[in-house]
């Protein structure tokens, strides 16, 4: 990752090459998970031989602490920690408090969440909202005990994932966003389930449509189920009507339940591509930037850090890259959903997240 000959302070905000600014980081903490989920990391790949990458080579917290100190500087406002399985990293809460002490060059606290599978969250939640986390979203495919343990493929319950739901609904990490993946003849039967058991709870349903991302889950276009069809399946019992975004770059769509029971959200990456107002770049575990979650390559910022670069390095660093950024896989994969979906091999799920 090249460093520019001159200097640059960050004037707080940055534009890429298509004219989106930078406001979302995504920092994945692990690349360990202990579900198997089909969709992300099968066990026919990701078995007990596999080589996870030693300690050694993370990041460490105070690594974190300061280059998402200089995005911030950049324009960045919002902060997601994601794996593999985040809640698996050690003394995770420790990381969150260093992340609350930011503030955006204008002094407002930034918004600082959390994705997780929910297996460890009754146990979490408390010390991460003590420690400054905002809110969470949690994983969820099924409601139905033996699908959901079929797409973990680990033997977990449902149960286990509501009881971390209500333990974080308890300790005030709000609102909670709830994430089903659905893949055609897997979980599709679920949609409804789900709908009817999340509709008038403080949990905010979204629906991911099945994606592309890296090599090893088989990926195959006949197992997406558009977000349109899902919305008609819902809408034809429970009637449903659109809202706007909340902001630019909101993955979701959003409706509302007609009854005023609360709303749904639909991510429909596959088949209504958002990459025109995408403002997110990703940190992986070992410090490599990725200018988007399709991308094949990353950029070595781990390098630059432990060779001394100063912080005007750094920064001047990520500018030069963000303003050189002009990924739009998604749209082009709506051109061709063929030969570039299979085409290459893309960094895996499990590495960046979601």
């Amino acid at each position: 990752m090249p460093v520019p000959d001159a200097p640059e302070a960050p004037a707080g905000l940055l534009l890429d090459a298509l004219g989106r600014p930078l406001h979302d980081l995504r920092i994945s903490v692990t690349d360990r998970c202990n579900f198997r989920c089909v969709y992300c990391m099968p066990k026919e790949v990701f078995d007990k031989d596999y080589a996870y990458l030693p300690h050694r080579e993370l990041l460490s917290f105070e690594e974190i602490s300061r280059v998402a100190r200089l995005f911030v500087a950049h324009g960045v406002e919002k902060i997601r920690l994601t794996g593999g399985e985040p809640l698996l990293r050690k003394d995770l809460e420790r990381l969150v408090g260093m992340l609350r002490a930011l503030a955006t060059p204008s002094g407002r606290p930034l918004d600082l969440t959390l994705t997780t599978n929910g297996s460890l969250l009754a146990r979490k939640a408390r010390a991460l909202k003590d420690a400054g986390l905002d809110r969470v979203t949690v994983s969820l495919d099924a409601l139905d005990d033996s699908v959901f343990r079929r797409m973990n493929d680990v033997d977990f319950a449902v149960a286990d994932v509501l009881h971390g739901l209500d333990a974080a609904q308890a300790a005030g990490l709000g609102p909670i966003k709830v994430n089903m993946v659905v893949k055609r003849g897997s979980n599709e039967d679920q949609v409804l389930p789900m709908a009817r058991h999340f509709k008038g709870s403080p949990f905010i349903l979204r629906f991911i449509e099945y994606m592309d991302v890296g090599a090893s889950n088989g990926w195959n276009m006949d197992e997406v189920i558009p977000s349109a069809e899902l919305v008609r399946r819902i809408g034809l019992e429970l009637p449903l009507a659109p809202v706007a975004a909340n902001y630019s770059g909101e993955t979701a769509a959003r409706w509302r339940y007609l009854d005023g029971s609360g709303e749904v959200g639909f991510i429909s990456s596959v088949t209504q591509a958002f990459c025109h107002d995408c403002t997110r770049l990703r940190l992986s575990t070992e410090g490599k930037l990725y200018t988007c979650l399709f991308a094949s390559r990353g950029h070595d910022l781990r390098a630059l850090l432990r060779s001394g670069q100063p912080d005007a390095a750094l920064s001047g660093a990520i500018a030069q890259l963000w303003r050189g950024r002009a990924d739009r896989y998604s749209e082009t994969r709506s051109v061709d959903t063929t030969g570039l979906a299979r085409g290459g091999r893309k960094v895996e799920m499990s590495y960046i997240g979601g």
